[in-house]
This record gives structure tokens, sequence and C-alpha cells, in this order.
């Protein structure tokens, strides 16, 4: 056991894959900020870990799109995915494979996963009546259509789920439906599609559910109310041109409901990965000592908590089942609901622009991090976590204890002599903070071990103050070199915890501290005890942080204006906005 968790050795992180039609926003980009930072902290614990999410290409939005424009949606696709994977270079997410769902591996194993399930006997096929657009010559199905919802009255609902309730919808159910190309007034056909028996595993996932130690309440709580309405058979086949196509006898011109599809893209860019440095796709997926990580917004529970699991179930029972969904609650932008129509947010591309140092960006939606309820994005709180926190909490002390050490001590850690009980009360703080920072990840609560390396800092802020080592050093050189030395220490510490939030900081910490090998070849202390010896030479000592200028928010706006408008000029024609 270590901080009160067994470490099992192997793991494999995933963020949900976005939605190519649109640039990541705020909000989108906190799911793969969750994978990368779990990522880079389990690797800092010693484990073996596979990290994976790409683009999600299909569905009904690009073919929308497509059609409008009278070109191929691979285009689209195209231009989209290699934009979104600059932004992810640009924000340091380093996941081991960012795919999509174009990807040859990922068709290849959709369509043999999806013929497992039906020799299994778990698809059937039913006739069917779908609004079909005579003027398009097309069935509607999700995006397709549009109307009014039945639950909330939302009238732009679409024909999958409506943005508003987010209640999971059917063309069918939609009040005064209407074409998403042309808008004009369906009519209803008839047509046969495949679908998967997800009430023939009602019962065992609900068991998996209930036994569950390790879920979060919100997902064990809305996907148990989900399955007590009554799990339905779901249609796993589209009358879209745009996608995987069905690999069912009598199923030509039908593609896999991008849904379905795009949950396997999990399995199959994990299989590519591995397979690519040499591994076996079972050696991960099939080993009961592994667990599953999905960073992903509440509105996708039902996805990953029921159909997924569902799937893997049917499809062979040594699949690994999901051990942490992290469903993060909405974040907001000053109040209201992030919307490209509309312009309200912030989208990652335009926040570089504002700030150019991403681990701004990553610390900042780490402290707001919407773990327990709905979290308003601010600018003031913005300039609070900037200023406040990252600057005088924890860059101000690591100046204070780096530039001490560079003055009266020769740039050199300096040697100590036997603690007293203001030492060992600050130590025992600080590793029980530390502690709590390692558990509070293995838990994927990064907003709480995100507290737990401001209390260190904070921490070493009031032991230099108590101590006053400008004092010490005129007084009793060896006391004032024992001060240091803990607080080297507590320095290197800090440096370790924030390399997930804040990698290129931590690298810059970790320099000053005189360490030539890489940070990322370190591991995380696993018992008390002092990281760096004394007689190290630190290196040359710079500012970690700097603050926003005073006016930073009364110029909010017209910054934005200038951010957006050179991110508009960088983005490819179908992602603007």
């Amino acid at each position: 056991m270590r901080f009160g968790w067994k470490i099992l050795g192997k793991w494999i992180v995933t963020a949900a894959w976005p939605y190519i039609n649109s640039v990541l926003h705020l909000g989108t980009i906190l799911h793969l900020l969750g994978a990368d930072m779990m990522t880079r902290f389990l690797r800092l614990l010693g484990e073996d870990v596979v990290s994976v999410s790409g683009s999600d290409e299909h569905g009904t939005p690009i073919e929308v799109e497509a059609r409008r424009k009278n070109i191929d949606p691979r285009k689209l696709t195209d231009e989209a995915h290699a934009y979104v994977t600059e932004i992810l270079r640009r924000w340091g997410i380093e996941l081991d494979n960012y795919s999509r769902t174009e990807s040859p591996v990922h068709k290849k194993f959709v369509k043999e996963f999806m013929l497992g399930l039906e020799e299994k006997g778990y698809i059937f096929t039913q006739k069917m009546v779908l609004p079909y657009c005579e003027r398009d010559k097309i069935f509607l199905p999700d995006r397709f259509i549009e109307g009014k919802c039945p639950r909330c009255g939302y009238p732009n609902a679409r024909g999958d789920q409506c943005d508003s309730c987010g209640a999971l919808l059917d063309p069918l159910d939609l009040i005064s439906p209407r074409c998403a190309i042309c808008g004009s007034k369906p009519v209803l056909r008839e047509t046969t599609h495949w679908f998967f028996d997800l009430r023939a595993l009602e019962d065992k996932v609900r068991r998996w559910l209930e036994n569950h130690g390790e879920l979060w309440d919100n997902v064990k709580n809305y996907s148990l109310r989900w399955i007590k309405e009554g799990l339905k058979p779901r249609s796993i086949t589209r009358d879209n041109a745009w996608g995987i196509e069905a690999p069912f006898k009598g199923a030509e011109g039908k593609t896999i409901y991008v849904w379905f599809e795009a949950l396997l893209g999990y399995l199959s860019a994990s299989k590519e990965v591995l397979e690519r440095s040499g591994r076996s796709f079972e050696e991960f997926w099939y080993d009961e000592n592994t667990k599953t990580i999905y960073f992903i917004g509440k509105d996708n529970i039902p996805f990953h908590a029921v159909i997924l699991p569902a799937m893997l179930m049917a499809s062979d029972e040594r699949y690994r089942l999901p051990s942490i969904i992290s469903a993060t609650e909405y974040l907001l932008y000053e109040g209201e609901k992030f919307s490209k129509s509309r312009r309200i947010g912030l989208w990652a591309d335009e926040a570089l622009y504002i700030i150019n140092d991403p681990d701004y960006w990553r610390f900042a939606l780490a402290r707001i991090r919407p773990e327990e309820r709905d979290t308003n994005f601010s600018w003031r709180e913005f300039v609070k976590i900037v200023n406040s926190e990252l600057n005088d909490d924890i860059g101000n002390y690591i100046n204070r204890v780096l530039t001490f050490i560079e003055k009266h001590f020769d740039s050199t850690i300096p040697k100590p002599r036997e603690l007293d009980n203001t030492d060992q009360e600050f130590i025992d703080r600080v590793w029980l903070h530390y502690s709590e920072y390692i558990d509070s990840m293995l838990k994927t609560k990064i907003k709480h071990a995100s507290e737990q390396i401001l209390e260190i800092a904070r921490a070493g802020n009031q032991y230099l103050n108590k101590r006053a080592p400008w004092d010490e050093v005129r007084i009793d050189r060896e006391r004032a070199g024992t001060t240091m030395y803990i607080a080297a220490n507590t320095v290197a510490l800090l440096a370790l915890t924030l390399y997930p939030l804040t990698p290129n900081a931590a690298r810059r910490i970790w320099r000053m501290l005189g360490y030539e090998e890489p940070l990322e070849r370190s591991r995380y202390p696993s018992q008390k005890s002092f990281i760096i010896p004394p007689g190290r030479k630190i290196g040359k000592v710079e500012p970690l942080f700097k603050k926003l200028p005073q006016d930073f928010i009364e110029r909010i706006e017209k910054i934005i204006a200038e951010a957006r408008e050179k991110a508009q000029k960088e983005r490819p024609e179908y992602l603007r906005f």
C-alpha cells in the first residue's frame, strides 16, 4: 500500500474524443487536460501507462456541412484534426496517441467488434419508420433533423439529444420536426436498422454499478437512475454516408452510429499505440490488474457508465471495465453555458493569444475544475489564481528559498544539523498535504490535489516567516542552513507535484535546483524523506511566474477581441465562426 492505495502497475487513461466540428473551448479541453495530468502523475509514481484520445470525425454534423459545401467530408476533418492536434501541442497535452475515427485501425476494429456482437446474439434487425426529406432524398437521423424537445420545449433540439436539458432523443420524439439541411418538413418512410440488445445486459450492468466501489457518486447515481427507467435496444446503424460502413449482411449503404464506434476508439487507439511499440493490446485490456480511467463531461455519463460497459461485457468478459469515470459537471463562462452560435466562452486557441504560457491556463483550469458542481470561469477568479496563487503563494516561495541559498550559501544546498520541533512540525504538515495530493490524484480529484500543492507552498512561506533565516544567518549560520535545507527540499516536492499541472514551470524549478536529468525520470517519494542531498549546486535562479497587470480586467474585452481575430485567421475555414 502507498498512501492508502494499492498501486497496480498498468493503467489505460482516456479522454472523451472531441467532436471535430468545432475548436476546443475551455470546457472541452478540460477532459484532455485531465488525461494528460493523470498520465504525467502516474508515470512519476513509476506506473505503466497508456493514454489515448482522438478526433471524433463521423456523424451527421460533418456530413450536413459537407453537403452544404458540396465537398468530401474527409477534407473538412483532415484540416480540423490537424488544427486540433496543433492546439493540443501548444497546450502541452502529450497523450501517447491522439488518434482519429478515420484511422484504418479504428475502422477495422469497429467492424470486427460489431460482427462479434452479432455472432454472440446481441445484434438484431428491426424495421423502423423514420423521417425522410423528399427534397434532399435522405433519411434524417440524429442531427439531420431538428425540432422542439418533448421534455423541456427547447426549439432547436436535435434528433439524438437536446442541448438544453440533455435528454437523449429519437428523431420521432421531436415536435414540429424539420430537415437540418433545407428546413423542409419530413415525411415518414420505412427502413431497416440493426440494434444492440442493451436490454439483455441490464441486470449485469446494474450489478456492476451497484458493486463498484470507485465510481464517483454523480456517475453511479445518474447511471442507476437511467437503468431504473429500463434499458431499451439501441439502433447501432444509421442511413448516413459518412462513417464506418456497417459490416452486417444486408446493411449496404448504412454506417455505424457514431456514438457506438467512437466509444470503441478508446480500445482501437490503445491498440494502435501498443502495437507500434511492440506490445500487445491484450496485455493491457485483458489484465485483471489494469485500471481504466475515463475523463468525460457529465452529459456523456450514460454512454460511458452503461453503454460502453454493456458492449464490453457482451463482446468478451476479459475486457477491463471502467475503473474510474471522472465525469465533471459543467464549466460555465461568466455564468453562462459555452455557445459557439452566441459567441459565449473562450476557445483554446484564443486563450494562448491572451496569455501564451499554457501553464497559467492548465493551473487555472485545475483550480476551477467542476468536480462536484457546475463551476464558473470568471476573469476575476482567473486573475486571482494567477496573481495570488501561482505568483504569490507558489512562485514567491520558490524564489525566496533559492535566491537566499544563492546569496548566502554560494548557490549550494547547505548541510542540516539536528532538527527542532518547529522544523518537524513543518515537515509533518508538508507530508500530510503531499499524502493528500497523492490520494486525490489517484482518485482523479485534480482540483483537490491542486489545493494541496498550494497548502505546501503556503506552509513554506509561513515556515520562512517564522524562522526568519535572514536573521538566523547573522546569528547562527548552521541554523539558517538547516532552515534552507528543509525549504529547498520542499521546493523539490513542489516541482514534482506541480509537474502534472504545470510541466514547463516544474521543469524550470528542477533545473534551478541543479538537476541535469529530466524531471520525468524522477519518482514521487513513497515515504517521508528528503529529496535533495546537501552540497548540490543549484542553477541560475529566475522568477517562475509573473502577475497579470492591474488593468487586465478593465481591458479584457479588447484583449479577447484581438485574440479572437488572430485565432480566426489561423483556423481552417470550416472551424471559423
